[in-house]
């Protein structure tokens, strides 16, 4: 036909729609832009939409869409599509509750699905409460949705409740075909059981999500966001640890098409994780280059210049660390306290406490909370600062009272805060600790007189006075109440027993009969046992005063002078090899006249023992040597004596 006539309208159409539905996207949307004169947007605005939908030329679709003369319901559906790729939900939820309440077809279901994904979207993205939409939740796809919501909610075990749910719907709508295998079923699962997975790392638990998120990879399933999703979540779990296994799920997060099936959240995410994974891997490159196109790309995200920080401080530069916070910090002033947070914490990792304070005192919405007080008055006083503290709790309180004394004021013009009481009293506490005494006495004071019942802030004022002034103490003493009315009606018997006590009193079993008798009759033996002397030693003179070292080993006394060394002893055999004793020249066979060669010739060996009266220097006795063990034994005996 269009060889006859190549600006037939009708064929022309024909055309387009059949390389739609081929899959050539390209090539339809080249014939649509070369016949514009005659396939004006009135006639084929939808399928030039809906091409550029499918190329991902998200915005060019969103144009095509706008510029139509008539909005059909096909153009609309696509219109919710578009909107929702280009993430403007609140406009999609608006579009798809306009075709739901004026539209009548079998398509109503899927329509249903959609809107509750938006509203999924908007729980998990933008943290918007989502509201109750009264759909009925008969197919799987709806309760995922529903789930998918929870989690963005924080409600995480109502959410694995749902997917559970969606689980069974899923498998048993699907094995009603009877042309779907198991493997078909699984690999629709997927998507469910990545969700379940992704739930138990939040929870905590790991391995559980480990090993269910690998047994999704190993179904090799065809959605690559789906995969992309799953390989940096099992990043997240590595961390710094199995960097090899983590490297290689990275390569599932570059697979084609991965950036048009997330959101931008998401893949700001997978992005950030390569940044850090590079960091660990100390690739420093990779790593200033991602966290470089991450800020140009959102200037005002924290976390780009801080992976930045980190991998400078692994290079041990925390002064540059320190100068590119700053200057974040100075751009970008509603970011400021998080970066000067970080700056804090590198100071303190620098041993510089004071230039820590200095920074964590710069932060103002912060400075008057009572964990940045706490955190401060501890750094001040590691540092011995103490004037500097008691600065920081004065600032803090004055700040309290200032804020809530025009809006809720007690009756002697203090203002009725917990935070701004416990302040004060902290403050007292402190300055008690550290000898400021009289400003710990006027907190003290101040305290009382906000509340006189307090009984526990008058002892710890009288307790104050007692220090300083004793007769104030005395005077202020009598508030206290009577012993009577401070009593407690305590179970003395159930707190002995009780599980921290520290002394329990033993129960005394009952004793009847003969064991009673027994009882009493070894009391009895007992009380009539005496003590024995003790021994004296045989030689014990009372009238000589005894050694008071007698206790002591004898070489541990003060008066011990060690044994009486003897002359020594020529032996043989002593001493280090080679050297040479007092009768050694007696041993020596060479000085005898008929000393026997050294290598005595065959046959002359009888020769040499039967003319030589010389004995062999084996059997020869070492000069000097004792002649009997019994002088040994002797001389043993006449050793040191013991002393008492």
């Amino acid at each position: 036909v269009l060889q006859i006539s190549k600006d037939d309208v009708t064929a022309l159409q024909c055309k387009v729609v059949c390389l739609i539905q081929n899959g050539n996207f390209k090539e339809a949307l080249s014939v649509i832009n070369t016949h514009t004169k005659v396939l004006t947007s009135d006639i084929i605005a939808f399928e030039k939409a809906y091409c550029e939908y499918r190329l991902n030329r998200i915005e060019s679709a969103l144009k095509t869409i706008q510029s139509a003369s008539q909005q059909t319901d096909k153009l609309k559906e696509l219109y919710g599509q578009v909107l929702y790729r280009l993430e403007r939900y609140d406009d999609c939820l608006a579009a798809y509750r306009d075709l739901i309440r004026n539209s009548q077809d079998e398509y109503e279901e899927e329509r249903k699905t959609n809107l509750s994904a938006v509203v999924a979207a908007q729980s998990t993205w933008e943290k918007v409460m989502p509201e109750d939409l009264g759909l009925r939740e008969a197919t799987y796809e709806l309760c995922y949705n529903s789930a998918c919501a929870l989690i963005g909610q924080g409600r995480l075990n109502e959410a694995m409740k749902k997917l559970q749910k969606a689980e069974e719907l899923c498998r048993q709508s699907l094995s009603e075909d009877s042309d779907v295998t198991e493997e078909d079923i699984e690999a629709e699962l997927a998507i469910i059981h990545g969700q379940m997975a992704y739930i138990m790392q939040l929870q905590g638990r790991t391995e559980d999500a480990l090993q269910l998120y690998n047994q999704i990879i190993k179904l090799k399933p065809t959605d690559v966001g789906l995969l992309a999703v799953i390989a940096n979540n099992i990043i997240t779990i590595n961390k710094d640890q199995n960097v090899f296994d983590s490297k290689k799920k990275v390569k599932l997060t570059n697979a084609e098409g991965v950036e048009h099936k997330l959101s931008k959240k998401q893949l700001q995410a997978i992005e950030f994780n390569k940044a850090l994974l590079a960091m660990y891997t100390n690739q420093a490159d990779q790593c200033r280059k991602l966290s470089a196109g991450l800020q140009s790309q959102s200037p005002e995200h924290l976390l780009p210049v801080l992976i930045q920080a980190a991998q400078l401080c692994r290079e041990k530069q925390h002064a540059k660390a320190v100068g590119l916070l700053q200057d974040f910090a100075d751009q970008h002033p509603a970011n400021a306290a998080e970066i000067k947070l970080t700056m804090a914490q590198l100071k303190i990792a620098q041993g510089s406490v004071t230039k820590a304070c200095m920074i964590l005192r710069s932060i103002e919405e912060l400075q008057h909370k009572p964990g940045m007080v706490s955190a401060l008055v501890t750094m001040y006083s590691h540092e011995e600062d103490i004037d500097s503290a008691i600065e920081v709790f004065t600032q803090a309180i004055q700040w309290y009272q200032q804020f809530q004394a025009s809006q809720t004021t007690g009756a002697q013009g203090f203002p009725k805060s917990p935070v701004h009481l416990s302040l004060i009293r902290e403050a007292a506490n402190f300055k008690l600790k550290h000898g400021r005494k009289k400003e710990a006495i006027s907190d003290l004071e101040e305290l009382w007189k906000q509340n006189p019942k307090d009984v526990h802030t008058l002892a710890q004022l009288i307790s104050a006075y007692s220090l300083v002034d004793p007769e104030k103490a005395k005077v202020l003493s009598k508030h206290l109440p009577s012993s009577d009315a401070m009593s407690l009606k305590v179970d003395v018997d159930a707190l002995e027993n009780s599980h921290g006590a520290t002394y329990v009193r033993k129960k005394a079993g009952k004793l009847t009969g003969d064991n009673q008798q027994k009882e009493q009759g070894q009391g009895e033996v007992k009380k009539k046992k005496k003590k024995k002397k003790g021994k004296l030693p045989k030689n014990y003179d009372p009238k000589v005063t005894p050694d008071p070292e007698r206790w002591l080993p004898m070489r541990e006394r003060s008066y011990y002078r060690g044994r009486k060394k003897g002359k020594k002893k020529d032996q043989v055999g002593k001493g280090t090899q080679g050297s040479t004793t007092a009768g050694s020249s007696e041993l020596d066979a060479s000085r005898t006249a008929s000393s026997p060669p050294t290598s005595p010739r065959p046959g002359s060996a009888a020769a040499v023992s039967a003319t030589s009266n010389v004995i062999p220097p084996r059997h020869q006795k070492p000069a000097g040597a004792p002649a009997t063990k019994k002088k040994q034994q002797q001389k043993k005996k006449k050793g040191a004596k013991g002393g008492w």
